[in-house]
């Protein structure tokens, strides 16, 4: 029997199986790789943290250690803080930042989408968006703790002005990257502007956008921290000014830790959300 008979493809369909399965193993065993290097990592910079703490070679009263950080938040879990449960506060920040960050996300994708379809609205408000976008958001805090007084309207409207321009610009260029054979086939087809907006632009920019929100949701935790580090009566950030105020490190640290908790969990839905939206899309490793 010649050599090429055992290669033919009859052949290499039955190799196929094998291959895959090969390719997913191989993904499996990188993902326990992956996951248990970041969890040596973490326990090796803890360690070390403690380790250099307890033997003064950094300034225990600075920079704290992680034994009394843990300490912190578990008498904040079993006997609440100053300001009263830390389950409280939490929800308080994260009411803030979620609404903040819905008005933002809501106003950047319609203001994205229409400039982005309206050539003559984004040659007009261009100019004045990018001068809105070159200002430090963060030094606007102040202003509406004066405007809107210590209650979370302060803290959403911080939140609303981080979140609106980077979802903004994903919208915009969203709407700009859509096809153009899409567009003109679906006019053919007799769809007005509005049924091809939401047809078919929104749809196709739909990635962008999700692509931004990762980020924005980070940026809405921000604003709302802020604003109420500078001034509120409730919250993380509260907590982490009078932390400070007291020189009490460990507080500073342990609502660092709680901030993260609660920023990685949004993002692990954000997450879930997307890939249950977008599971036609093929994953990059298929290819």
């Amino acid at each position: 029997m010649s050599p090429d008979v055992l290669s033919s493809p009859v052949a290499d369909t039955v190799k196929a199986p094998d291959r895959a399965h090969s390719r997913a193993r191989a993904a499996r065993r990188r993902k326990i790789v992956v996951g248990t290097s970041r969890i040596l990592l973490l326990v090796l910079v803890l360690a070390l943290w403690e380790a250099l703490s307890r033997a003064e070679a950094i300034d225990p009263f600075n920079f704290s250690m992680p034994s009394k950080i843990w300490d912190q938040i578990w008498t904040w879990v079993t006997h609440g803080t100053a300001l009263g449960s830390l389950g409280e506060q939490i929800w308080y920040t994260l009411y803030e930042a979620l609404l903040g960050w819905v008005i933002g996300v809501i106003a950047g994708v319609v203001c994205g989408i229409a400039l982005g379809r309206i050539t003559f609205l984004a040659d007009v408000l261009g100019p004045y968006i990018k001068v809105l976008n070159s200002i430090p958001r963060i030094v606007l805090a102040p202003i509406f703790v004066i405007w809107f007084g210590l209650g979370p309207a302060s803290k959403v409207a911080s939140a609303v002005v981080l979140v609106f321009f980077p979802v903004f610009f994903n919208a915009f260029q969203g709407a700009r990257e859509v096809d153009r054979n899409l567009v003109a086939n679906a006019r053919i087809l007799g769809a007005s502007d509005r049924r091809v907006t939401l047809q078919v632009v929104i749809p196709s920019a739909t990635s962008w956008i999700f692509t931004s929100l990762h980020v924005s949701f980070g940026f809405a935790l921000i604003g709302a921290i802020v604003g109420e580090y500078i001034g509120a009566t409730k919250g993380i950030g509260l907590l982490v000014a009078q932390s400070q105020g007291t020189f009490n490190a460990a507080g500073v640290y342990a609502a660092m830790v709680i901030l993260a908790v609660v920023a990685l969990v949004a993002e692990g839905v954000l997450t879930f959300a997307e890939r249950r939206i977008f599971r036609w899309k093929p994953s990059g490793s298929d290819s």
